[in-house]
C-alpha cells in the first residue's frame, strides 16, 4: 500500500460525515441557504473538517491505543495493529497532518486556525498522557460531545459569519445530540477496554448505566430541538408540528438499537436521525 493510501486508512474516512454533517447545518444556519455562499472557503473547510483533522486525531489516537486496538477486533485491520505503521512513522504523520491543518485553516481565517488548534489539542488530551481524558469517564463523553457537537456546527457558521455570533442554543442541542451518540460506542469497545485497563465511561459505570445516560442525553436533545421551534429561535417553529411528530419515534428508535450498541445499530440510527436534520437544513432556506 502507498503511503497516502495507508494516511488514508488511519484517518477513518467513514468518521468525515460525522464533522461535515453538523459544519454544514452551521453553514446553513449562518447564511440560509443549502449551497455554500463562499464555494473556495467552504470546500477548504470541508478538507480540513475531513481528511486533515481526522487524520490528525486518529493518528495521535491510534499511537496511544495500540492496547486496546490489539484487543479489538473492529480494529484488528488498523496499519498500527497489523503492523503495516510503525509508532515512529505514525507520529511524523500526526505533525505533517496537524501543521497542514492549522496551515490550511490560515486561508480561511485567523478564528478558523483557532478554531481548529482547538480541535486539535483537545484531541491530543483525550488520548495522549497525562491527561489521556478518553479514560477519564465523563471527560471522555465531553470532548467528543464539544468536538462533534459545537465545533463543528462553529466551524460551518464561521465560513460566512462572526463566530462570535454562534448561537449557544444550536451549541447546546448539538452538545447533547453528539453526546448521546458517543456513549453507546463506549459500549461497544467494553471487552476490550477492560481487558488493556482504560476506564472509559461504560468501563467506570456499566453498560446499563451508559444506556440511562445516553437516552437521557437523547431526550434532553429532542426537548431542547422542540423548545427552541416553540420560541421560534434557531430552530425555525415551521419544524414544531413534524419535531412533535418525530420525536416519538426517534427516542424510541434510540431506546432500541442502543439497548445492545453495534456499529450497525449505530449507523441504522444515524439514517433515522438524517431525516429530521435534513428538515431542519430545508426549513431554514
Amino acid at each position: 500500500m502507498t503511503t497516502a493510501t495507508l494516511m488514508v486508512a488511519v484517518s477513518r474516512p467513514w468518521f468525515w460525515p460525522v464533522s461535515w454533517v453538523p459544519a454544514y447545518l452551521g453553514m446553513v444556519l449562518a447564511g440560509h441557504r443549502l449551497t455554500p455562499a463562499d464555494l473556495p472557503r467552504a470546500l477548504l473547510a470541508l478538507l480540513i473538517l475531513g481528511p486533515l483533522v481526522w487524520g490528525a486525531v486518529l493518528a495521535q489516537n491510534d499511537r496511544h491505543d495500540l492496547a486496546s486496538d490489539r484487543l479489538n477486533p473492529r480494529r484488528a485491520t488498523s496499519p498500527l495493529v497489523t503492523g503495516t505503521v510503525d509508532l515512529r512513522t505514525l507520529g511524523r504523520w500526526y505533525r505533517w497532518i496537524a501543521a497542514a491543518a492549522l496551515l490550511t485553516a490560515l486561508l480561511v481565517g485567523p478564528l478558523f486556525v483557532l478554531g481548529v488548534a482547538a480541535v486539535l489539542l483537545l484531541g491530543w488530551a483525550y488520548s495522549a498522557p497525562p491527561l489521556r481524558l478518553k479514560t477519564r469517564p465523563g471527560w471522555d463523553v465531553t470532548v467528543n460531545a464539544l468536538v462533534v457537537g459545537v465545533a463543528s456546527p462553529a466551524a460551518g457558521w464561521a465560513i460566512t459569519r462572526d463566530p462570535g455570533d454562534f448561537p449557544w442554543q444550536f451549541g447546546l442541542i448539538g452538545f447533547l445530540f453528539a453526546a448521546a451518540l458517543y456513549v453507546p460506542t463506549t459500549v461497544t469497545d467494553l471487552p476490550a477496554d477492560i481487558q488493556a485497563g482504560d476506564r472509559t465511561f461504560a468501563v467506570r459505570f456499566g453498560a446499563r448505566t451508559a444506556y440511562l445516560a445516553g437516552l437521557t442525553l437523547w431526550a434532553g436533545a429532542l426537548a431542547v430541538a422542540v423548545a427552541c421551534a416553540a420560541a421560534d429561535v434557531v430552530v425555525p417553529r415551521s419544524t414544531l408540528v413534524p419535531q412533535l411528530v418525530t420525536v416519538p419515534v426517534l427516542f424510541t428508535a434510540y431506546a432500541i438499537l442502543t439497548r445492545r450498541p453495534s456499529i450497525p445499530r449505530l449507523a441504522v440510527l444515524s439514517i433515522f436521525f438524517a431525516i429530521p436534520t435534513a428538515g431542519f437544513a430545508l426549513a431554514l432556506t
